[in-house]
């Protein structure tokens, strides 16, 4: 097979442009996040909320203007107030839920009507990283790589234990890319694999060749124009009508919630001409429950972790976040609990229903939610 190859120029920053998804429910989190305050909106670690980290991470990297953030409508207000490093008018709220792929198209267009030449990463708001040189390090050359094949880019994460809530990748050979000269070296993407049985994501670490899909994308606008129009022709078209659009606002208002929700791997990573990995080397963590939390509170006893102050006593193996410092938490006698007080609710729940926590939202009264 014989790759087309495009330009071999390294994007220059001016054509450098990330998209950041920032939207979500907020119920993996209650009683602290909320509909309009997910979890990309928390300070869950005193440093700052995830979607503040996800900009301050670009610095450098590509230029503020460049940065455009995907909300929805319950949620643009919070995120302007806390992106507002940003130019207002590139915050933009998905008039309706439509999945990845239809957000992904959108962003697509609003770069596209932008700067045609451009390069840019899709990344999501509510991932832990903290190695930021690591990680600029990775995306400069993902950016490269997507400049210089034309392929559809995405960065895997080295598994550490077989989980069964993520995506997996099938890496194959080392891509040969003409004038490539990067630390990171890309592979060819055999497939995805989705969610498996802890049965199989245990047979994947054994064979060997799989690692986590992170959801972090980098392409040529023009190279994933090409893909939608062949893969996708909705996206594909929507894409062209905001290139064109002389009113974007108007165009999405009308075009957006007529799209078929689907999501990004299924309208165009599992489809494309050619996809690459590049598998990263910094910290990653999705941040995926409280147990996720727990890993970086303070520890206190036998395995107890809190983000304040904690009395406890004979407990082992609880989590506790207390949203309210004027108060104090205390534990006897009790192990493997998830504790959290906000100023209006008091969630107690067994840790090993972490997952299960979302489902509450059902029963709760609105004014809750």
């Amino acid at each position: 097979m014989i790759w087309v190859m495009v330009s071999a120029v390294m994007p220059s920053p001016e054509n450098s442009y990330a998209l950041i998804l920032a939207g979500g429910s907020g119920t993996r989190f209650w009683p602290l996040s909320r509909d309009r305050k997910p979890k990309q909106l928390l300070d869950l670690f005193g440093s700052g909320t995830l979607l503040e980290q996800a900009i301050g991470r670009l610095e450098g990297l590509v230029p503020t203007e460049n940065i455009l953030i995907l909300t929805n409508e319950k949620q643009v207000d919070a995120v302007r107030e806390t992106a507002s490093m940003l130019p207002a008018e590139n915050i933009f709220a998905e008039p309706a839920k439509r999945d990845t792929a239809p957000a992904v198209a959108l962003g697509i267009g609003l770069v596209a009507e932008r700067n045609p030449d451009a390069v840019m990463v899709v990344l999501p708001a509510d991932q832990m990283i903290e190695d930021r040189d690591s990680f600029q390090a990775v995306m400069a050359d993902a950016l490269e790589t997507a400049e210089k094949s034309g392929g559809m880019m995405t960065i895997s994460i080295k598994p550490t234990w077989p989980c069964p809530s993520y995506g997996y990748i099938e890496t194959g050979e080392k891509a040969v890319i003409e004038g490539l000269e990067v630390s990171h070296e890309p592979h060819e993407v055999k497939c995805f694999r989705e969610k498996p049985s802890p049965e199989l994501a245990e047979t994947f670490l054994k064979q060997g060749g799989f690692s986590w899909n992170a959801g972090m994308f980098v392409w040529s606008v023009a190279a994933v124009t090409a893909q939608l129009e062949k893969h996708t022709p909705e996206l594909g078209a929507f894409v062209g009508e905001l290139r064109e659009s002389s009113d974007i606002k108007a165009t999405v208002a009308e075009r957006f919630p007529e799209l078929t929700p689907i999501s990004i791997d299924y309208a165009l990573m599992e489809k494309a001409d050619r996809v690459l990995t590049i598998e990263a080397t910094f910290d990653w963590d999705d941040v995926g429950s409280w147990i996720s939390v727990a890993k970086y509170l303070d520890e206190y006893g036998d395995g107890n972790r809190s983000n304040t102050e904690l009395t406890e006593l004979d407990s082992q193996n609880n989590i506790v976040f207390n949203a309210r410092p004027e108060s104090r938490v205390t534990l006897l006698g009790v192990d493997d609990l998830i504790v959290v007080q906000t100023g209006d609710a008091l969630l107690i729940a067994n840790r090993h229903q972490a997952d299960g926590i979302k489902k509450l939202s059902g029963l709760l009264p609105k004014e809750l939610l």
